[in-house]
């Protein structure tokens, strides 16, 4: 309501007659039909199936996934309390998990040490070399990174897989478009150049 109260007050002031009020008027109706001319030039613009797929085919190291482990830890302050827990764990007397949310000192203790799935690069080099060396169900230990000591059990481990087209095929029409695009968008700059410059 104020913004149109203003306009009106504007009208009656005559501003729309000033030289200022013309030019921004000016070069606003000059953006809005660059955009319109730019939206339909682009609106066309499209990709077909085909297309996609042999983009796929032809990358498909760019939709590899790498190898992965799913893991628990333990963290506590020192070797001998870590060697302590381990043989506890060892000779049955603790689950893995319930040691975990006993002795652990990381947050992840609460849901019995679990870390989740990572990949490589997401943990300090010390925990992920042990995590990706160790046995699946086998725990492992002490490992000493800056955090304290750790016990690990990993759970499950992924292979490094290529993900199926399906999961990336609608990622690969939109680039495919951005890209045609692009290209559509510097050609006729060339062309509008060559005309009005």
């Amino acid at each position: 309501v104020s913004l149109y109260l203003f306009a009106k007050k504007g009208e009656e002031d005559k501003l729309t007659e000033t030289e200022e009020f013309q030019k921004v008027m000016a070069n606003a109706k000059r953006e809005i039909l660059a955009q319109f001319a730019m939206r339909e030039l682009l609106k066309d613009v499209s990709v077909e199936a085909d297309e996609v797929e042999a983009f796929y085919d032809l990358n498909k190291a760019q939709f590899q996934k790498g190898e992965s482990v799913c893991a628990k830890h333990i963290l506590v302050d020192t070797e001998d309390e870590c060697n302590e827990i381990l043989a506890k764990v060892t000779n049955g007397e603790m689950t893995f998990e319930a040691a975990a949310k006993e002795f652990s000192k990381c947050p992840s203790g609460q849901n019995g040490g679990d870390l989740g799935e990572f990949g490589k690069g997401q943990m300090v080099p010390e925990f992920e070399q042990a995590a990706f060396e160790a046995e699946v169900g086998q725990v492992v230990g002490p490992v000493k990174t800056q955090f304290g000591f750790h016990l690990i059990k990993v759970e499950k481990k992924n292979e490094g897989t290529i993900s199926p087209f399906e999961e990336v095929k609608e990622s690969i029409r939109k680039t495919l478009v951005q890209q045609k695009q692009n290209q559509l968008y510097g050609k006729t700059i060339d062309e509008l150049k060559a005309k009005y410059m």
